[in-house]
């Protein structure tokens, strides 16, 4: 007979090994299975460093970052791992004071840097105007915090594709390369790959994924760039960059750039004229920096068509989705609230702001829908 689980998760990216450790520490029988290797190649997780921030526009999200930040240092402390790199950060551009506004509502600590400031207090970084301070930012060091959530997973299956699902009501059959699993609740955090998983199920996940681009730089001096901040220029299409934990590289990406892709069909081969976008970031915000670069790295985004999550449950499925380009920082606290939604109960982290659940709900995309409420 077939062992019932709890919980059955897809995908052992960022979430899916997020909400796989929140519920076996709560108790739960879990397995995670994932179709590669965690932090395969073609997988949004993988890679060096991720930026955390608490700068949004939105106060919920603000609170959010604080919550979830508060996590990352919990897991750091059980884990032995270094994964939070204290680094400030200067929010630039058009946006800069709608983040001001709700940093402040939300008593989140920042700082409004005058240009002339700026520049004397972070002269590796050319701000070209004023600059909002972050002083509880952060770089993530990527690798060791998908490692220390992965270890937190007792089951943990690798080379494991999931070919369809059948919700059964009180359970959901999952038909895998390696056999039937059944379990009362599945979990789909499968990236870009969701979609088609979803879609067995009838139930339709908007979105495009893309195949991004970022570069890596090396100080254009041997004396090096002195204590560089991460940045991010709120613009149509947000430049940002981050100083990469343990080295003098520094990491820059353009939020977003690239084109849509298949993720069956990724090819890491540099994209050139992705590669002249970056360098003229470069030029424009580092001139410590060679605008050439050291090396590129390919990543693809999994995006919602708002930006906002999707985090809901349908049936007895729960959908963690569209987190590309800024989830990883909300790592931790994402699992917490996918282990609410698939067990049916509030854990340690707390309740979903209401106004993020209703904006996360995948039934915003229904038709006649023009947004969340």
């Amino acid at each position: 007979m077939t062992q019932l689980r709890d919980v059955a998760i897809v995908g052992a990216g960022l979430l899916g090994l997020a909400a796989g450790r929140a519920l076996a520490t709560r108790g739960y029988d879990v397995v995670v299975l994932e179709r590669a290797e965690v932090g395969h190649a073609g997988s949004g997780s993988k890679g060096s460093a991720r930026i955390f921030r608490l700068g949004y526009p939105d106060p919920a999200y603000v609170r959010a970052a604080r919550r979830s930040g508060e996590l990352w240092r919990e897991l750091e402390a059980k884990s032995g791992r270094p994964i939070l790199w204290p680094t400030p950060q200067l929010t630039l551009g058009a946006g800069l004071r709608g983040v001001q506004r709700a940093m402040r509502v939300a008593g989140a600590p920042c700082e409004l840097l005058t240009a002339a400031e700026a520049a004397e207090r972070f002269p590796a970084l050319n701000s070209g105007g004023p600059a909002l301070l972050e002083p509880d930012s952060a770089v993530i060091a990527a690798a060791e915090a998908v490692a220390a959530l992965a270890a937190g997973v007792p089951d943990l299956r690798t080379s494991v594709r999931v070919l369809r699902l059948t919700d059964e009501g009180d359970r959901v059959t999952l038909l895998t390369s390696a056999g039937r699993i059944t379990a009362r609740t599945a979990v789909i955090t499968a990236g870009p790959w969701s979609g088609g998983l979803l879609a067995s199920l009838s139930v339709p996940l908007p979105g495009r994924p893309t195949l991004e681009q970022v570069s890596y730089l090396r100080p254009a001096s041997q004396d090096g760039s002195a204590d560089p901040p991460i940045f991010i220029c709120h613009t149509d299409r947000a430049p940002y960059g981050l100083p990469v934990p343990g080295s003098q590289v520094y990491k820059i990406g353009i939020h977003p750039s690239g084109p849509a892709v298949d993720p069956d069909g990724q090819d890491p081969s540099p994209d050139q004229r992705l590669v002249s976008q970056l360098a003229e970031v470069a030029a424009r915000y580092l001139p410590g920096y060679d605008p050439e670069p050291v090396s590129t790295e390919r990543c693809v985004y999994d995006n919602s068509p708002d930006e906002d999550f999707v985090l809901d449950r349908v049936g007895s499925v729960v959908i963690g989705s569209g987190t590309s380009g800024h989830g990883f920082k909300f790592g931790p606290l994402l699992g917490e609230w996918l282990a609410d939604l698939a067990i049916g109960t509030t854990g340690p982290a707390g309740e979903m702001d209401p106004g993020l659940r209703r904006r996360f709900a995948i039934g915003r995309f229904r038709p006649g829908r023009d947004g969340p409420d």
